[in-house]
């Protein structure tokens, strides 16, 4: 069974509930994944928007979460997890925000698409601190068993809403 990645809060190419956005408790969604392959030693996800600012001209893919080094056995995520956490294990990243942990989908316009990317790795990446996608990705090139996706929509109802 090949890798796969859901969400019991959405379906894949599905809208992604308020909860789990700027306009409400900005709380990241459960998540759940199986079909691990042998030899996986570490999981990571990342979190991004390619449609940012704007679906209908995209200048920009915009970095949500970052979460690396999670046990091989794990299965998936909590909803609500804590940017001072160590999911699964693992170690969160910074997103574009400039922050480490989740931070959810608050498009300035239209519809946009969020990439939830988990990878199957041969190795754990090690501490790299607060690392950004970029980072992630360079220490993972050549560590990459599998990946899977899942892909969720947001449309903000009044533009961009205030930070907590």
């Amino acid at each position: 069974m090949p890798l796969g990645i859901t969400s019991p809060a959405f379906s894949h190419n599905g809208a992604i509930p308020v909860k789990h956005t700027c306009e409400s408790d900005d709380v990241s969604p459960a998540l759940q994944w199986s079909g691990a392959p042998s030899g996986a030693r570490s999981f990571a996800l990342i979190v991004d928007d390619p449609d940012a600012p704007d679906p209908d001209a995209p200048k920009r893919v915009y970095v949500h979460w970052v979460v690396y080094d999670m046990t091989p056995n794990c299965t998936g995520l909590p909803e609500g997890v804590k940017f001072t956490e160590q999911p699964n294990g693992g170690r969160q990243g910074k997103n574009d925000g400039g922050n480490v942990g989740y931070m959810g989908p608050c498009p300035p316009i239209g519809r946009h698409r969020y990439f939830f990317k988990l990878y199957a790795l041969d190795t754990m990446l090690g501490e790299l601190g607060a690392a950004t996608k970029a980072e992630v990705e360079a220490a993972m090139r050549g560590h990459i068993l599998e990946q899977a996706e899942l892909v969720g929509t947001y449309q903000g109802a009044h533009g961009p809403a205030k930070r907590r």
